[in-house]
């Protein structure tokens, strides 16, 4: 029993130190420089405590010994069994519709003077001071702002033109001969191919009203109701670069931004062409074009749930991705939604986007009654003003979210007893503010990014 004890001792003592060295191998591939020096801290400290007791003799010893293990252990497993899931949750179904005019885009592209710009502000008064605050600003990929990079800018313009190029590409002619599909086949074939041309997930659910907006803002749709008789929407998430987020509020955000809109738009125009050449109806929802509010729809066919950030939570990367949607009248099989209780209450006490957001437009409060439906809700016109003080998009909640760490082995178990446990959520925070810190600094540019300043003559 002696010799016993004191080898499980060794054992854990040795796993202690591989699992903490592994863990800080990853982070300093991640260039994770505080994280990685802090897990070899502890790999070379925590199993101290075990060789001491293994190798100097005291009262009580195999005693304390036991005790040891059984709380390492113990511990170990009251953290990872499932515990707090609320399998009763589901996510609230939002009772009326999102009116286009009143995002932050839409009412940008108003330009003072104009019919458009007079009646919008008749029509909603209360919008006129702040947005007054945020035309003051240089704005979105301009000179004068705060991370003006001529480079990066131009790059994130090049990726936003090319969608606007496509942006007509949304619609088209559908084949009169129609292909006979079955609908668990070609739902697993769409899921498939998305993933090939580049998605990270693929879900589908049907179109619901509150999916759609109920008047459009942008452009050629302003002012006119939308109208969408399909019965199936497809949703594509794409991953976002944890490299390139990592600078925000830097300008490689708002590259990443742009290229991540134009990847997860091909892909949608890319279906929903294919679908209309089986014969059936499909419209693609891309950058600057939807008829549908993304995060809902993608949430509803199973992608993720909606955090404090009010962004698409998503399993294996947090809010780092960006969606697009197809709709259409293809034959499809529905996914259910995760609604995954985790999510809400690990943001619920996490609160780390709140503390690093710049412009504080992001709640620190529980959620609140909103429109009938119980959820959080940013302060948009102080995001958007922010923006247009840095010329990008920001971005610092998601560089912070403990959800966005890297798709590995390591924080996918961490991920996962998340998703399990309360006690483990409540474990996870305290973790991830030690080795990361609670308002990590922003990442230098990578080297490719940071070139000499181009000259604008």
């Amino acid at each position: 029993m002696h010799n016993t004890v004191f080898i499980f001792l060794l054992v854990t003592a040795a796993l202690i130190f591989i699992l903490f060295v592994y863990a800080g191998i990853v982070s300093l591939y991640e260039k994770e420089k505080r994280a990685g020096s802090r897990f070899f801290s502890l790999a070379l400290l925590l199993p101290l405590l075990y060789l001491l007791i293994v190798f100097i003799s005291f009262p009580y010893q195999q005693v304390i010994a036991v005790i040891l293990l059984f709380l390492t252990y113990g511990s170990g497993l009251v953290m990872l069994i499932p515990t707090g899931k609320n399998k009763q949750f589901r996510d609230p179904v939002p009772t009326t519709q999102i009116d286009e005019r009143d995002t932050m885009f839409s009412r940008n592209e108003l330009i003072p003077g104009t019919d458009a710009f007079k009646a919008y502000y008749h029509r909603k008064p209360e919008h006129k001071k702040p947005d007054d605050n945020f035309r003051e600003k240089a704005g979105l990929l301009q000179p004068g702002t705060s991370q003006y990079h001529p480079a990066a800018f131009a790059s994130a313009n090049a990726s936003f033109e090319t969608i606007e190029a496509l942006r007509d590409k949304v619609n088209g002619p559908v084949n009169s001969k129609k292909t006979a599909v079955s609908a668990e086949e070609i739902s697993h074939y769409i899921k498939s191919w998305a993933k090939k041309l580049g998605a990270i997930d693929c879900g589908i659910t049907e179109l619901k009203e509150y999916h759609l907006y109920s008047v459009g803002g942008r452009q050629e749709r302003r002012d006119k109701t939308i109208v969408n008789t399909h019965k199936y929407a497809i949703a594509i998430t794409v991953e976002m670069s944890k490299e390139m987020l990592s600078t925000a509020p830097a300008a490689p955000v708002v590259m990443e931004s742009g290229q991540q809109y134009l990847a997860s738009g091909v892909i949608a125009l890319q279906m929903a062409t294919f679908i209309r050449n089986l014969g059936y109806e499909a419209r693609a929802h891309i950058d600057g074009n939807y008829e549908v509010v993304c995060p809902l729809v993608a949430r509803d066919a199973g992608l993720g749930d909606l955090g404090r950030m009010g962004l698409l939570m998503t399993p294996r990367l947090g809010p780092r991705v960006r969606i697009s949607v197809v709709t259409t009248n293809l034959p499809l099989v529905t996914d259910e939604p995760l609604n995954d209780y985790s999510v809400t209450d690990f943001c619920t006490i996490c609160k780390k986007c709140a503390d690093a957001c710049p412009s504080q437009a992001i709640s620190f409060a529980p959620q609140e009654e909103i429109n009938g439906v119980k959820r959080w809700q940013i302060n948009q016109e102080a995001c958007f003003t922010l923006w247009c003080t840095l010329g990008t998009d920001c971005g610092r909640c998601i560089s912070v979210c403990p959800y966005a760490h890297p798709d590995n082995l390591l924080h996918n178990i961490v991920r996962t007893g998340i998703r399990n446990s309360s006690l483990f959520r409540k474990l996870a925070l305290w973790m991830d503010d030690y080795f990361y810190g609670r308002k990590p600094a922003p990442a230098p540019l990578p080297d490719w990014v940071n070139v000499p300043p181009v000259s604008d003559n």
